[in-house]
């Protein structure tokens, strides 16, 4: 062996961990880029929101406007509620990857299966009274206790392949509260922000019988309260 074969195979380690070296710090900039535009979409999302929406909440006889304006501002709404809690998946997604450019396709798609909601609800939708908004609380209580519930809220937190696959669990999970917020004043920032906060704790942490019990036992008392008492509920009716 010569000394340039020695050298040359002397080489090949030091060559190997700048080659890791590399990779790891592009998937640590195409993280840290990736939290950076999510969270940051989030916060434009918010402003969106909270600007188009004050005026608009009547309670349970909201009106959702014209079809363009709602799906719009519906997009907004799911960026800004949805997004912080959806962070974890996106970062494991940016990482695998090591690409920014993937974040874009994952989050776009992620949200196009909130859009699909939203067309539903958009067709579905009817203004409608304090019954109707407490019946759909206790429902979606009842729903925090049950085991699919359970299933959705697990696969949220764990690897998945695509936003789209992400965003069917996602729904899964969230789909009892997102119809609470649509009962109880679509266009209601005050419930939208108690809603994100609900939806994006679940995502982010998991399960514990202390916390998610007793939620699901006050989403129903809610829902029971609004029945038997509307007017105790402020913004749920409109004032005559």
């Amino acid at each position: 062996m010569t000394i340039t074969d020695r050298t040359v195979l002397q080489s090949w380690p030091r060559v190997g961990a700048a080659v890791r070296a590399q990779r790891a710090s592009a998937r640590t900039a195409a993280t840290a880029a990736a939290l950076a535009a999510t969270l940051g979409l989030a916060a434009a999302s918010w402003v969106v929101a909270v600007r188009q929406m004050p005026g608009m909440d009547i309670g349970v006889a909201t009106r959702l406007g014209s079809f363009a304006f709602f799906v719009a501002l519906w997009v907004a709404m799911m960026a800004a509620m949805m997004l912080p809690g959806a962070a974890p998946a996106v970062l494991r997604r940016a990482h695998a990857t090591g690409r920014v450019r993937a974040v874009p396709l994952f989050v776009g798609s992620y949200l196009a299966v909130w859009t699909l909601v939203g067309l539903a609800l958009y067709g579905l939708y009817r203004p409608h009274g304090s019954f109707a908004a407490g019946a759909v609380a206790i429902a979606a209580g009842v729903y925090e206790l049950t085991p699919l519930k359970r299933h959705f809220r697990r696969r949220c937190r764990e690897s998945v392949r695509s936003g789209f696959e992400f965003g069917l669990y996602c729904v899964g999970s969230s789909i009892g509260l997102m119809l609470m917020l649509v009962a109880l004043g679509v266009m209601s920032v005050t419930w939208m922000a108690v809603i994100a906060v609900i939806a994006g704790a679940q995502k982010l942490l998991p399960a514990k019988a202390a916390i998610d019990v007793p939620l699901a036992l006050a989403i129903v008392g809610l829902g029971i309260l609004i029945v038997i008492a509307p007017s105790s509920v402020p913004g749920l009716t409109p004032s005559m």
